[in-house]
């Protein structure tokens, strides 16, 4: 189901191999971990395990360290709206992608500079009744040039309107892993 868009984003908030290994490589995974102190080494793990898998790994939050341990990318959350990361040049094939909700995060990644928007979230969640809908989605995916991913309550019912929408790509915390595991 998800194969029917350009690009596919996994959130994880720990490493689990025998959870990630089950999951195609086209794949890309994002780590975010906002609770506690950043461990290198797992980040180290998981770059090694993205290789091996050849899928690209995103670092949440920190663009600076991403660049300095040579992954792929960083993921800049609707919460931050620092530009610092602006001022230190970074390799050509380096992507940064960022969230939004609304208008006014819009501009703030476009100042960014990102790469791709997730707009977030699409349908209801367990953790936010509020949701934009595919309506407001849609008017939000127009106010900007990026590629636009969606992200926020997907699975196998709503997936299809997603489809109607002409995103980019999609991304998950639990869609997909649910999905290879059979849930």
């Amino acid at each position: 189901m998800y194969k029917k868009f350009n690009e596919t984003y996994h959130f994880i908030d720990k490493f689990k191999e025998s959870d990630l290994v089950k999951l195609d490589s086209e794949i890309s995974l994002i780590y975010r971990n906002y609770k506690t102190k950043v461990n290198i080494t797992i980040i180290k793990n998981i770059k090694q395990f993205c290789k091996k898998t050849k899928r690209k790994f995103y670092l949440a939050n920190n663009v600076k360290l991403a660049y300095q341990l040579g992954l792929d990318g960083a993921y800049i959350p609707s919460f931050n709206k620092s530009i610092r990361h602006n001022s230190f040049s970074k390799k050509k094939d380096f992507k940064l992608i960022g969230s939004a909700h609304n208008i006014k995060e819009i501009l703030i990644k476009e100042k960014q500079m990102i790469n791709s928007i997730f707009l977030s979230p699409v349908f209801e969640t367990q953790k936010s009744k509020t949701y934009l809908g595919v309506y407001r989605f849609m008017l939000l995916k127009k106010l900007t040039d990026h590629k636009v991913i969606a992200l926020g309550g997907i699975n196998s019912f709503n997936i299809k309107r997603l489809k109607l929408t002409n995103c980019f790509g999609i991304a998950s915390i639990s869609f997909i892993v649910n999905l290879y595991n059979g849930k």
